[in-house]
């Protein structure tokens, strides 16, 4: 229990319900913290597009639902491009509703221009846990400017994340969570490879399916195939059943399958935030075989949970996957009961919105 419980809103990101995975991982994140605070005695509530829900370890969670056009993510657009939003759009909706709310503090976990320029502007107490590196020059420059009014109203997921922006103090860091309820330690794995993410070019499925072929094991794929001319793509660059499509699945049903894996390939082409599906291919005892790159290149600890190889190389994927059962599984699940279950990202949260909700210093 914390010595000063808090009324927290969450703003989820408006790209769709919670439930359709069109958020990615960030929704897996927003359901643990949301589980962890409520454990910690935080009272919670959730600001979400129409259509969500929330599993069970968040009941105790109130829900708001918002009508709105989705925001397009600005992960997907040119670096140089606008911001932009759709008219009747989900954003400003979610943020009108929000700061209407009698709360101590706003939490959002929504990577949009909106939130970041509204903080110095409102009353309530804004924070936000940023989800993604640098991939647009607007946004970079709203967390700059937000970090030189009060960079105390954000945290990062890993130091490599952080690296990215423009900011005048060391940077708040805690990593990520995940309730380990939901993932059972498989000792005895199939001879399978594991890829899971959404399709699409940045998170580089094409090498990690070289890499399957090169060893000649089947490459299982799991995730929203966002750009189907990608998939088609990369299906073609490999023989034929080296991929095995698997889709998008909820976590229960998602570890249950990727437990039995021999190993997870992590392959992103840009600077991942943190790699949620590293940590949960770990949960699982599976190692991970990734590229040095952004967040999973801090999370793999060569020889404890995985091996890491210099990015885009397909060939070191498939000379490091020869190694990979040196790896104790049973060593992977205790790196992340140690570093990244719920209850640790609760204690760090809390202690980052204690400390910045104290009178700033002028």
């Amino acid at each position: 229990m914390s010595a000063r419980p808090l009324s927290i809103l969450v703003v989820a990101p408006a790209l769709g319900p919670l439930g359709s995975g069109k958020a990615g991982g960030v929704e897996l994140t927003l359901l643990s913290v949301v589980s962890g605070l409520l454990e910690r005695g935080h009272r919670l509530t959730v600001a979400a597009a129409e259509g969500s829900s929330l599993p069970p370890s968040c009941q105790g969670a109130a829900l708001l639902l918002e009508p709105g056009a989705p925001q397009e993510s600005c992960q997907h657009a040119p670096r140089a491009s606008d911001v932009w939003m759709p008219a009747q759009g989900l954003l400003p909706r979610l943020w009108q509703r929000a700061l209407q709310e009698p709360i101590d503090v706003v939490l959002n976990l929504g990577y949009d221009w909106l939130p970041f320029w509204l903080t110095p502007l409102v009353e309530v107490p804004v924070f936000h846990l940023v989800s993604m590196g640098s991939v647009n020059q607007v946004m970079d420059a709203a967390i700059a400017e937000l970090a030189r009014w009060d960079q105390r109203r954000l945290a990062f997921h890993t130091a490599s994340q952080a690296a990215d922006f423009d900011l005048p103090q060391p940077p708040v860091v805690v990593g990520n969570g995940f309730d380990l309820a939901d993932y059972s330690l498989c000792l005895e794995p199939d001879p399978l490879l594991g890829w899971v993410g959404r399709v699409a070019p940045e998170k580089g499925l094409e090498d990690a399916a070289a890499a399957a072929a090169q060893v000649g094991q089947t490459l299982a794929v799991w995730g929203l195939v966002e750009d189907p001319g990608y998939a088609e793509r990369v299906e073609a660059s490999v023989a034929p059943g080296t991929l095995d499509w698997r889709g998008f699945l909820p976590t229960a049903a998602l570890q249950a399958e990727l437990g039995r894996c021999r190993a997870l390939l992590n392959t992103p082409k840009w600077n991942e935030a943190y790699g949620n599906v590293v940590v949960e291919a770990m949960a699982c005892g599976v190692p991970v075989v990734a590229y040095r790159r952004g967040g999973p290149g801090e999370l793999v600890q060569p020889g404890l949970n995985g091996w890491l190889v210099e990015p885009d190389q397909p060939s070191a994927l498939a000379d490091a996957l020869e190694r990979v059962d040196q790896i104790d599984r049973r060593q992977c699940r205790q790196w992340v009961e140690e570093q990244a279950s719920k209850a640790v990202l609760a204690e760090r949260l809390e202690q980052w919105l204690q400390a910045g909700l104290l009178r700033k210093e002028r």
